[in-house]
């Protein structure tokens, strides 16, 4: 497995947000996550692991921000072809 390196950041916030203080941290990885996902700056693996997130859960979160997923048609015949290979295994 390969090793993964992290870096941690401090920000400062100014205490006018209309954040609870309880979810500041947790709302504000959320919302990096999502804007570094949209921008191409982070793949989905990445976003959703700095949104402390499921898989699932950050593409539900995605659609209810409109946000369309990065996609390309090259992996969708990548994907058609593994679904291609898995359907004829599961034949008799």
């Amino acid at each position: 497995m390969a090793r993964t390196f992290v870096k941690r950041a401090v920000i400062e916030v100014s205490e006018g947000l209309r954040i609870p203080p309880g979810e500041l941290e947790e709302r504000l990885r959320i919302e990096l996550a999502l804007r570094l996902y949209e921008k191409g700056i982070a793949s989905l693996g990445q976003a959703r692991r700095i949104a402390g997130l499921s898989k699932w859960d950050f593409l539900e979160l995605l659609a209810r921000e409109g946000i369309p997923l990065h996609y390309s048609e090259e992996e969708l015949r990548e994907d058609l072809e593994a679904a291609k290979k898995l359907a004829g295994n599961t034949r008799e």
